[in-house]
């Protein structure tokens, strides 16, 4: 594990999106019986923190796999047949005595871990569904706050300081209980906002490894237009779950590796906070190499923007490109963005980018801008290196750009000249 910490952090990982139980088997229960830590279980973590700390690694932290705790219910502890408090699964954030032990493995996760430095934030619940709440979602924001306020207190208490919060949402459960918004996106205890983008015959299920960065780039719009806006917003989970949950079936690594890449940079353009995560619904279960490199490319290009400054909001649709074989995500704040533009008119056979030979060269208009000079860098997210630097003149507030070539795809990065 000490290796596979150092190529993580070598490709220019810092967060992982970690589970602190994962129910689907029998030896990796946390508690078992409901308010007995399990040794064996506390030793894992430690090591875990102290690999991190070693690595310089933060985790986004969650306390419950609920995906497999709702699918293996007959053999987990927290129903009440093993002896513990829930009647049935539909009651695990309505019954008080289930949501008590529920913050009482909170409070030790918090007392234990929660000043180890290696913490980046809680995910108070992993994808809250109102089949948790007995098939309604009216008990989202009250669950959200004592949870909130429940981990922020003993963490005050016993460090002297908290941690950023969210709670993440399976995403499609938008589009059937739109009223879920107002706690994952604008309740007022929790510091950003997290999805999971699964969205159906796209992202869960590819065909190509463009419409899903297309999906990805509108469902990051529609997200930050739910935010307030100072509000981050991440993709704290997404692949190819249909595909490989479903039918079975792992998708070939160069198809994954640039489904994947196409992903992170329709996230980070279009306004998310880094390439979003990867559940790697692939045997064995991990990221390939590939995706490892996308990785190190993204964590290459971060630089170029000054991210402690830049309030960015996404203007994808704004811009505008001349080549209509070019999809362009975009974020901007009046003097700095982020541009990414992609192919979307040469797919092969297998539904992968052919980059185009020869590329027309295109015209890219940004508006709402700065007047004056700005510095241009195009990098390559294939080999994470710059492709060129340019200098341009913004008048009238839109800063164009001539005799652009896309051959598959190409990231921009743009401040103004201090």
């Amino acid at each position: 594990m000490d290796r596979h910490f150092d190529w993580l952090a070598d490709h220019g990982v810092t967060c992982l999106r970690l589970m602190m139980e994962y129910a689907h088997g029998e030896n990796r229960y946390l508690e078992r019986p409901v308010g007995r830590l399990q040794p064996n279980m506390v030793r894992l973590w430690d090591d875990i923190f102290a690999l991190c700390a070693r690595h310089r690694l933060r985790l986004l932290l969650t306390p419950f796999d609920t995906f497999w705790l709702w699918l293996r219910w007959a053999k987990h502890p927290y129903n009440r047949i093993n002896g513990g408090p829930c009647p049935q699964r539909r009651q695990l954030l309505t019954h008080r005595p289930t949501i008590e032990a529920i913050k009482a493995r909170l409070t030790f996760i918090v007392e234990r871990w929660g000043g180890s430095g290696v913490v980046f934030a809680w995910d108070l619940w992993n994808e809250m569904h109102p089949a948790h709440m007995g098939d309604s979602a009216a008990g989202f924001a009250g669950i959200a706050t004592e949870l909130s306020e429940h981990v922020r207190g003993i963490e005050l208490a016993a460090h002297g300081r908290s941690h950023p919060q969210t709670i993440s949402l399976f995403g499609p459960i938008l589009r059937t209980h739109p009223e879920v918004a107002d706690t994952i996106f604008r309740h007022p205890r929790l510091d950003f906002a997290t999805t999971h983008l699964y969205a159906e015959g796209t992202i869960d299920a590819p065909r190509d490894t463009v419409a899903p960065a297309v999906v990805v780039g509108d469902l990051v719009r529609e997200a930050l237009e739910h935010c307030p806006p100072s509000r981050p917003y991440l993709d704290s989970e997404h692949g190819p779950i249909h595909t490989f949950k479903d039918r079975r079936r792992t998708l070939p690594a160069p198809f994954d590796d640039e489904y994947f890449r196409h992903i992170q940079w329709a996230h980070l353009a279009s306004g998310g906070v880094g390439g979003g995560m990867r559940w790697p619904n692939r045997h064995p279960h991990t990221l390939t190499p590939g995706m490892r490199q996308a990785q190190a490319a993204l964590a290459g290009f971060l630089p170029l923007i000054d991210w402690t400054r830049f309030r960015r909001r996404n203007v994808s649709r704004e811009v505008r490109v001349s080549d209509p074989g070019l999809s362009a995500f975009a974020c901007s704040d009046p003097r700095q963005a982020v541009v990414w533009l992609l192919r979307n008119d040469s797919l092969d056979g297998k539904g992968m980018l052919r980059p185009r030979d020869p590329v027309q060269a295109s015209r890219v208009e940004l508006p709402g801008v700065a007047d004056g000079p700005w510095e241009v860098v195009a990098w390559d997210t294939r080999s994470g290196l710059r492709s060129w630097d340019r200098t341009v003149v913004v008048r009238e507030g839109v800063l164009g750009l001539d005799g652009i070539e896309v051959p598959a795809d190409l990231a921009l990065a743009l401040r103004a000249r201090a």
